[in-house]
């Protein structure tokens, strides 16, 4: 077949990308009798150095869906919670209680290509989905007529065309596509004028045999001029991330080496700094944009944009795998076939689209906005920052409630946005009281003016995250 011959498939749903949440849709869809054609450029093991550590909250979506077996066979590794260290100071944040099973709330850390190679084989093996490797290329489009059988002018996705290994290209007809090629989606554009804002960037690579500070925790520190993320991916892997403030600089290899081994290697606990310095010497170091993408409504007829193609946020927290996989469970009963008996009836999906947009803000807009406005804290970029990051590690040395209303949003298993307003102006607050504490009478007239200038840098922290949330 040459590049210029072309065959013809029809399917009830087209899935572009095989990633956490296509390959997660492409099952659930499947098993509600739809045919679904799943796609992906390459299907052999994913190498990325983000998405390896699954909430408790996207664990109980997991089971959902039927897919908790993609856990089991990876080597992966049981989180129980966080450790969060300052000025060598660690503080313990266990997960809460899981109210699904109402037992000890258990996350789950692994290398992420083996886990998203799990979700490919069940998708796979559900009788009536379809996985295919090729790189789509373009939407078909055909235009929607009027009443009158004149053209109106706007358009709708009608499948996609692909190309295949040999280069030859092949179309493939459904009435939903659902787009879910990721941070680089090259589809985004044709439902939103959003781009994401890139903030930082994670340079990370593995270290072997680590003897972490809390064995099954993901660990942050707050170092400078931002935080780093540490969490065992396997019996003898544990990923290092450090955050890099703005655009990645554009200097050699061996000159980020230099900065990791002379400004990060300093700030991290004696336990870590050999193991950091030796991988330095023979691990490849990797890369990956940190931004922020608000949610857009799906509203173009014929498909959806899903995933990090539609909704991004810092990866400091690890929310994203419980975002998508919690968006699958919502699509499918949106999408049931009781409820859209036909996907050829696009106004009945845009209006449960729409159900969709507003319904995910339930669990989404904890996840989002907490994400951000860590980040924001644990990067202090000014002294009322600083002051709110010292508040917060107080804060979290308090126990109880300070950590398990936090670790709760964090965890996707409290899914109330107003909890985490609660827990964010609290943590202003103490952070104020901290300030007179520690700095006496002395202090009291600039601590006073502090009370103005640390709640206005709390508000223009988390207002705006929870602003784009509102937003269409």
């Amino acid at each position: 077949m040459t590049i210029s011959e072309t065959t013809y498939s029809e399917y009830d749903v087209i899935i572009v990308g095989a990633g956490i949440l296509g390959s997660a849709a492409a099952k659930a869809l499947g098993d509600t009798g739809r045919r679904v054609l799943l796609l992906e450029r390459d299907l052999s093991e994913p190498d990325r150095i983000v998405g390896e550590l699954l909430q408790p909250g996207g664990v109980n979506a997991l089971h959902a869906l039927g897919l908790e077996e993609c856990l089991q066979g990876i080597d992966g590794i049981d989180c129980h919670g966080y450790g969060v260290i300052r000025d060598m100071q660690t503080v313990a944040i266990p997960y809460p209680i899981n109210p699904v099973s109402n037992k000890e709330a258990v996350g789950k850390s692994f290398h992420h290509g083996r886990f998203v190679n799990q979700l490919r084989q069940h998708a796979s093996a559900v009788e009536n989905v379809t996985v295919k490797e090729a790189t789509v290329t373009s939407l078909l489009k055909e235009q929607l007529v009027g009443e009158d059988d004149e053209l109106v002018g706007n358009e709708k996705v009608v499948g996609v065309v692909a190309q295949i290994k040999d280069r030859s290209e092949e179309k493939f007809y459904a009435p939903l596509t659902i787009v879910a090629d990721g941070l680089f989606s090259k589809f985004r554009k044709e439902m939103t004028t959003k781009t994401p804002d890139v903030r930082s960037y994670f340079v990370g690579f593995v270290m072997k045999d680590v003897p972490l500070p809390m064995p099954e925790h993901g660990h942050v520190i707050l170092a400078k001029p931002s935080p780093i993320l540490m969490y065992q991916i396997s019996t003898h892997d544990t990923r290092i991330l450090v955050d890099i403030p703005g655009q990645l600089p554009s200097a050699s290899n061996g000159d980020l080496k230099r900065y990791l081994h002379d400004n990060i290697a300093p700030q991290l606990p004696d336990t870590i700094r050999t193991c950091f310095i030796n991988a330095l010497e023979t691990e490849r170091l990797r890369s990956m944009p940190n931004g922020f993408l608000p949610p857009s409504i799906n509203n173009y007829e014929g498909m959806i944009v899903l995933g990090d193609a539609m909704n991004m946020r810092h990866p400091l927290t690890g929310g994203g795998m419980t975002v998508a996989l919690n968006d699958v469970v919502l699509l499918r009963e949106l999408l049931s076939p009781e409820v859209v008996p036909s996907f050829t009836d696009t106004q009945l999906v845009i209006k449960q689209m729409a159900k969709l947009h507003w319904k995910r803000k339930k669990y989404c807009t904890s996840i989002n906005v907490l994400a951000m406005a860590l980040y924001r804290l644990f990067a202090a970029e000014d002294e009322d920052l600083a002051v709110l990051q010292r508040g917060c590690f107080g804060y979290f040395k308090l126990g109880g409630n300070c950590i398990d209303g936090p670790c709760g949003l964090l965890s996707g298993l409290i899914q109330q946005p107003l909890v985490l307003v609660y827990h964010f102006f609290a943590v202003a607050i103490y952070a104020i009281y901290l300030e007179f504490k520690t700095g006496g009478w002395r202090q009291a007239p600039m601590n006073f003016i502090k009370i103005f200038t640390v709640l206005y840098t709390a508000c223009v922290t988390i207002f705006p995250y929870l602003w784009s949330e509102l937003q269409k």
